[in-house]
């Protein structure tokens, strides 16, 4: 088991598995959380659907062809969801705490692919950072760390519990 284990880490990291994408893979559980993100207040084009794609393709070492199905498979298991623990789960399941932190990065990434996040946005950051047993400290410095790389918007914490207010 532990053989088979650190082959899954070995393709997550190199992206040579096959060009299907089933349900159970990590990389579909990490991408349809990155597509919910995208989708919470729009559909999936222009900026959101590239930058997606970037992030997908640079992150798994992936082909076009692999990272437009990767995608497609997303998309589904997005639309098939009825909430994050699947996904989460099955990252628990594969990922060690760089990789969940890494998985947090990539969603504020796709947050703030429009350069605004919204409280819909920071509600769910929350709640999947949660789940996947990030904290709230670590949460934060990789919003902050995605600011500072270039990200043009933020949300405002002066007032916990209160909607939250987007900066330009």
């Amino acid at each position: 088991m532990l053989a088979e284990i650190k082959k899954l880490l070995a393709e997550l990291q190199s992206g040579k598995r096959s060009g299907h994408f089933d349900q159970d893979d990590c990389r579909v559980a990490a991408a349809a959380l990155m597509v919910h993100v995208a989708t919470l207040e729009h559909e999936l084009t222009g900026a959101a659907r590239d930058r997606l794609v970037a992030l997908l393709k640079a992150r798994f070492s992936l082909t076009d062809a692999l990272t437009g199905e990767l995608v497609e498979a997303a998309v589904k298991a997005d639309r098939e969801a009825v909430d994050f623990y699947h996904f989460t789960h099955l990252l628990m399941g594969c990922l060690d705490e760089a990789g969940r932190l890494g998985v947090v990065e990539m969603l504020w990434e796709m947050a703030f692919a429009d350069g605004t996040i919204s409280e819909f946005e920071d509600n769910m950051m929350w709640r999947v950072a949660e789940l996947l047993a990030v904290s709230p400290r670590d949460r934060l410095a990789l919003r902050q760390k995605v600011v500072s790389r270039g990200g043009q918007g933020g949300v405002d914490e002066a007032a916990p519990g209160a909607p939250a207010a987007v900066r330009t």
